[in-house]
């Protein structure tokens, strides 16, 4: 029988993911199971882009351009522009999901062998984009204790090795939701400028930017323009993640059309996806503003009640709609399993995404759960409870 390749054997399983044959088996049990482990939210996604879907009055659903249809581009470019970010629609690259314009990032710069640095914990799915494209991840921790600000200069260059060529920065960050400041994006322009790195920046979570804070972009740090390469997607900003439709953003010219080439051999992005992207740029501002306080309900709710659990702390996030929380249990991994395969309160349950997953070594995240608060709140305080009670129960329960 044929082998599996050796990158496919490394490619990690998603901690986000994992756990979902335990939650099919909760529901097949009769339990509702209330989803805090992955990113998709219960907002509705804008009337705009679900009518522009619904009417697109098209005999054939044709190939588009390859770095996608040119008026959307022209479209996303104004959207940049309103919010600080100016840039050109030459220099924007539509791609399937914000996934691939991440992929298609590290693939058009980086070669086999090669490292990129990330602040842990961090977004699992790095890992996966790496190994694809036969990258080494190399991780500094932030920690739990601060609640997860931007560690120092000399933490990036204790890990920094001539096979080093970039940073990625989620910001606002997704595991932890904290948001880079601008005085900590200089701090990282230095070391891009010293050591001549690229600098990834992911902000899929811009609008989402709490307590007076603003989102400073990597875009717009001086003197490191060639370095930056912007990933971005409408999956959260609209509430659309099926649609699969990101963007890839640099004033590099090489970069962009090294990038090309990888457009043109998967041929072009989702074509009903560009239409609902297109249409989503006319939403209105009272979306954005019902959106944005609907979420700092959550997020307040959320952090509250987590925090009066003994034993249980829970940062404040600044950004996006996630946490990572410290809980008083043996280890993650187990407590997620067992919740959901053997325990249920007034017949339901919790997926939360262990945090082993999103650290380089386990054992700093073996305390830790990622809970993204995309639920309404009486769903989110059914989940709060169910959580309480299975913390009281559960036999690898530590003071």
């Amino acid at each position: 029988m044929p082998g599996i390749s050796k990158k496919g054997q490394s490619m990690p399983l998603s901690p986000i993911r994992k756990l979902v044959p335990y939650a099919e088996e909760a529901k097949r049990k009769g339990n509702k199971v209330y989803h805090l482990n992955i990113g998709q939210p219960d907002i509705v996604t804008p009337d705009v882009a679900l009518e522009a879907v619904k009417n697109w009055d098209v005999n054939v659903i044709e190939y588009s351009h390859s770095a996608g249809n040119e008026s959307y581009r022209i479209g996303l470019a104004e959207y940049y522009k309103s919010v600080g970010i100016d840039v050109t629609p030459d220099q924007i690259m539509i791609t399937t999901g914000g996934s691939e314009a991440i992929t298609f990032a590290l693939m058009s710069t980086l070669d086999e062998g090669d490292e990129i640095v990330i602040p842990e914990p961090y977004y699992a799915n790095y890992n996966g984009f790496a190994t694809a494209a036969g990258v080494k991840v190399r991780t500094i921790t932030s920690s739990i204790k601060n609640d997860f600000a931007l560690p120092s200069i000399e933490e990036f260059e204790k890990v920094i090795t001539p096979k080093t060529k970039g940073i990625v920065l989620v910001n606002p960050n997704n595991p932890t939701g904290y948001l880079y400041s601008k005085e900590e994006l200089e701090q990282v322009r230095e070391i891009v400028k010293k050591y001549d790195l690229y600098l990834y920046a992911d902000e899929v979570y811009r609008e989402f930017c709490y307590d007076g804070h603003t989102h400073f972009s990597a875009m717009n740090l001086q003197g490191i323009e060639d370095n930056v390469i912007l990933m971005d997607s409408v999956s959260k900003r609209y509430s659309m993640c099926g649609v699969r439709v990101g963007a890839l953003v640099t004033r590099n010219k090489d970069v962009y059309d090294t990038a090309m080439k990888f457009a043109q051999a998967r041929l072009c992005p989702p074509s009903y996806g560009q239409i609902a992207g297109e249409a989503a740029l006319n939403t209105p501002k009272e979306y954005f503003d019902k959106v944005y306080n609907e979420y700092i309900e959550r997020r307040n709710y959320m952090v509250e009640a987590l925090n009066k659990i003994e034993g249980v702390y829970c940062p404040m996030p600044k950004g996006a709609f996630y946490t990572v929380v410290e809980l008083p249990i043996d280890d993650a991994d187990k407590f997620a399993q067992w919740i959901l395969a053997d325990f249920d309160h007034k017949g339901q349950t919790v997926m939360m995404a262990p945090a082993t997953g999103f650290y380089e070594n386990p054992e700093l995240g073996k305390k830790q759960v990622r809970i993204a608060y995309v639920l309404k709140i009486e769903d989110l305080k059914n989940a709060v409870e169910t959580l309480e009670a299975a913390l009281k129960a559960y036999p690898g329960r530590t003071n």
